[in-house]
Parts: C-alpha cells; structure tokens; sequence
C-alpha cells in the first residue's frame, strides 16, 4: 500500500513538471514576441503595419493576412501572440 502511495506521489509530480516547460516556453515566446514588436513599431502605435513587419517581423509578414483577420490594414501584439501559440502545436 505505501509503495502505491510513493508511486502515485511520483507519477503526480511528473506529471506536474512535465507541464513546466511548456509554460517556461511560452511565456518565452510571449517575450520576444512583445520584444521583436516593440523593436518593429517604428512609430510605437501598439500596431504594426504589413511594412513594419517586412522590416522587423519577416515572419509575421508572410503570414500577415491570417494574422490580421479583421483586414484592418495592422496587427496588433495579440494577435500574433495568440496566431503564434495556435500554430505552434
């Protein structure tokens, strides 16, 4: 019964930090994301125009259009944030 209950204990913490890393990874990626876009912003509008992806987001210029679902003309810190975390899995 105490082996079971070690056991069960292990398999928790496992389990536990198992999760860790993709938190570490995304709260990462969360940073450069927010980094790489602070550098883009030219004019630091909190938006970035498919010419300001070009010059500091190549990445997010080549898929600007799915980004910016609304055809707004700009992409905001969001919505590559969330674009990046679903293309990611």
């Amino acid at each position: 019964m105490k082996h079971t209950n070690i056991s069960c204990a292990i398999g928790a913490a496992l389990i536990a930090f198992a999760a860790v890393p993709s938190a570490f990874a995304q709260s990462n990626l969360q940073r450069t994301i927010e980094a790489r876009f602070q550098s883009a912003d030219a004019d630091h509008d909190g938006k970035l125009t498919l010419d300001e992806a070009k010059a500091g987001m190549p990445r997010v210029a080549a898929h600007f259009d799915e980004i910016d679902k609304d055809h707004a003309g700009y992409v905001t810190v969001d919505q590559i944030e969330q674009y990046a975390s679903q293309h990611m899995k």
